[in-house]
């Protein structure tokens, strides 16, 4: 059992670590409060390879795997720059058209999301159904040697900034009649498919939208993999490597949250002359959030050496298990910095609420705390499903 990064991740943490402290988190809350994008940070985590670590090198990418994308996201969380459309694009669009896709997707497709030039975000999410593909709305259905799609996608990242979309729908299984799942890369202005901006409590410069899909026609080769029993392997393909990176972009935020109060309480001096941090009052619960992160961030690095070794089963349950416990640990570390930092810790300048949203949000998305509740149970205890 070995805890130690390789020499190569290693610098792969310091590398991309300087450079989210070269933007840091005021560029973050800059962006987002202009309703803008981070555009210069990724282009520049594109051209430096960062995007990319992951994809393999005959593609332009860095040959690595998720643990390495886990430390980009991590370390970029850590310096205040939370980038969601790096769980969304590089972890399940690249992994999915990687793994499953054709020769000539990965070719068209996996350049550009090394180098940062293309972004392909993912709609699962349906308004009644949620993210279980068993009662998925959204059809598609052949018309000659077209497919055409109809439906709705909820709560889906940041269409605005992609080009493509990956959009998981429902086919008819012609031997069987039932319907079995597909994946489908959808250009973002494809005729039929409209978008409308969801109004979020959250500051980010990242944005969510609702997809209407009315008949839109693609062609046969959008289709991911050489027919439709890549479906279902192509949809879970891409499950573990979203929990293991949004772990640890939780993690990392929970990193920075800890560093800013911190600093602060060792700093800030009151009755006597004493550092606030002196008193176990305050110094005990930023410990306990400090240890919550560190155990999270063992479990991450688990689920990403387990998926990287190819046992998928293992890195399921480890990834969920990740999952949840950066989920808990994030907001425990941003609630107990605020706390720390007092009124200070409301102020924009001092940086730490303005990551409740996000954290909060990390306990529901992309798989709720009760969902991986519910999979240990079943999965891990042996208890009948519940539901």
């Amino acid at each position: 059992m070995n805890f130690d990064l390789t020499p190569e991740q290693d610098q792969l943490r310091d590398a991309v670590r300087a450079l989210g402290r070269k933007y840091g988190h005021g560029y973050f809350v800059e962006k987002a409060k202009a309703g803008a994008h981070t555009t210069e940070l990724w282009q520049e985590a594109g051209r430096l390879g960062y995007l990319g670590v992951n994809i393999p090198t005959e593609y332009g990418g860095g040959g690595g795997g998720i643990t390495e994308l886990a430390i980009v996201c991590e370390e970029l969380a850590a310096a205040g720059c939370p980038l969601l459309l790096l769980v969304v694009s590089p972890a399940i669009a690249a992994t999915v058209i990687n793994k499953h896709g054709t020769d000539e997707q990965r070719k068209r497709h996996l350049p550009g999301l090394a180098d940062g030039s293309q972004k392909i975000v993912f709609a699962i999410t349906e308004p009644e159904a949620g993210s279980n593909f068993h009662r998925l709305g959204t059809v598609a259905r052949r018309d000659g040697d077209d497919w055409l799609l109809t439906g709705r996608k909820c709560y889906i990242s940041g269409v605005d900034e992609a080009g493509h979309v990956l959009v998981v729908a429902r086919t008819e299984d012609a031997s069987t009649g039932k319907l079995k799942p597909a994946l489908f890369i959808v250009p973002t202005d494809a005729p039929g498919l409209e978008r409308s901006k969801l109004d979020m409590e959250i500051l980010s410069p990242e944005n969510q939208f609702l997809l209407y899909l009315d008949d839109v026609r693609l062609p046969a080769d959008a289709l991911v993999g050489e027919s439709l029993d890549a479906g279902l392997p192509a949809l879970f393909s891409g499950l573990n490597p979203e929990r293991i990176t949004i772990a640890a972009m939780g993690a990392g935020t929970g990193r920075y949250a800890i560093e800013r109060a911190s600093g602060y309480t060792a700093t800030r001096t009151v009755w006597g002359g004493k550092s606030i941090g002196s008193h176990q009052g305050v110094a005990h619960p930023l410990a306990h959030a400090a240890v919550q992160v560190e155990l999270a961030r063992l479990m991450i690095h688990k689920a990403a050496t387990l998926y990287d070794a190819g046992r998928d089963l293992e890195a399921g349950v480890a990834g969920n298990m990740a999952k949840y416990a950066a989920g808990e640990a994030a907001a425990l570390a941003v609630d107990t910095a605020v706390q720390a930092l007092g009124g200070a810790g409301m102020t924009t300048e001092y940086g730490v609420a303005t990551l409740l949203g996000a954290v909060r949000a990390g306990r529901i998305a992309p798989v709720s705390r009760e969902m991986i509740l519910n999979f240990v149970a079943q999965h891990v205890l042996g208890q009948d499903k519940s539901y």
